[in-house]
């Protein structure tokens, strides 16, 4: 799996992507497909990366508002499902 860095031709925005076969590549700020891919040095791949960025991913994924709105309907229909079946 080659991890890519590319610069936005849109935004300027500089970014590293994990370039699958499925993927469609897109600057993740502006999401704008005209891309620059830059030349990078190597890669590196640890378990300790690997957990610091699901980590990093889960962070972002809380602090998202769906998420939080999501989390808060699960909480209303369990306390109601409580009280209703006691």
């Amino acid at each position: 799996m080659p991890l890519y860095e590319y610069r936005c031709g849109k935004c300027s925005k500089e970014f590293e992507l994990l370039v699958l076969k499925s993927v469609s590549v897109e600057c993740p700020l502006c999401r704008s497909q005209e891309l620059e891919q830059l030349i990078s040095g190597f890669a590196v791949s640890s378990d300790g990366i690997r957990r610091s960025n699901i980590q990093t991913a889960r962070r972002q994924n809380a602090a998202s508002g769906s998420y939080r709105d999501e989390k808060q309907a699960e909480k209303e229909s369990t306390t109601a499902s409580i009280k209703e079946h006691g």
